[in-house]
C-alpha cells in the first residue's frame, strides 16, 4: 500500500477527529454514522479510505454482537479497500490499522478467536509508539 500524506479534505473537519476518536473508543455504531456522514461527502480515493475504516467498524459491531460470519466478511472488504495502492492515509497510521485487523481476520477464518489480538485501534502517523504495533490484548 502507498499512502499519499497530503492534507486531506477532512484535515477542519472536526466531524473526521470525532469518528477517529469514537473508532478508538469501541463506539462503533456512533464512529460508523460520522464516516458514513462523512462519506456521503467526500468523492475519489478519499471515499474509498473513509469506506474502508467504515467497514472496519461495522466488522467490530457484528462482533459484538456475535455475527462472526458479518464481521469476516467485512473485514475482508474494508482491507481490500485500505490496501489499494495510491490511497490518501489522512495523517493515519493505515498500515497498523491493516496489519490488527489482518490478524483477526485470520483468527476468525480459522474459527479461532479475534480478541487474541487487540482491538482495532486508529493512530495518528505523529504518535509517539506508531512504529510499535502490539497484537496482544
Amino acid at each position: 500500500m502507498i499512502d499519499i500524506n497530503t492534507e486531506h479534505i477532512f484535515s477542519k473537519d472536526k466531524r473526521f477527529d470525532d469518528a477517529i476518536s469514537l473508532f478508538n473508543s469501541q463506539d462503533w455504531y456512533s464512529a460508523h454514522d460520522l464516516l458514513e456522514e462523512l462519506w456521503h461527502e467526500s468523492n475519489g480515493m478519499e471515499r474509498v479510505t473513509l469506506q474502508g475504516i467504515l467497514q472496519i467498524a461495522v466488522a467490530q459491531l457484528h462482533l459484538t454482537r456475535g455475527n462472526h460470519k458479518g464481521a469476516t466478511i467485512l473485514y475482508g472488504e474494508g482491507l481490500g479497500r485500505l490496501k489499494r495502492l495510491g490511497l490518501p492515509d489522512f495523517d493515519l497510521d493505515i498500515n497498523r490499522l491493516c496489519i490488527i485487523v489482518e490478524s483477526r481476520l485470520r483468527l476468525l477464518q480459522s474459527e479461532d478467536n479475534p480478541d487474541k489480538v487487540s482491538i482495532p485501534v486508529i493512530y495518528r502517523k505523529s504518535h509517539k509508539d506508531s512504529s510499535k504495533t502490539d497484537l496482544s490484548l
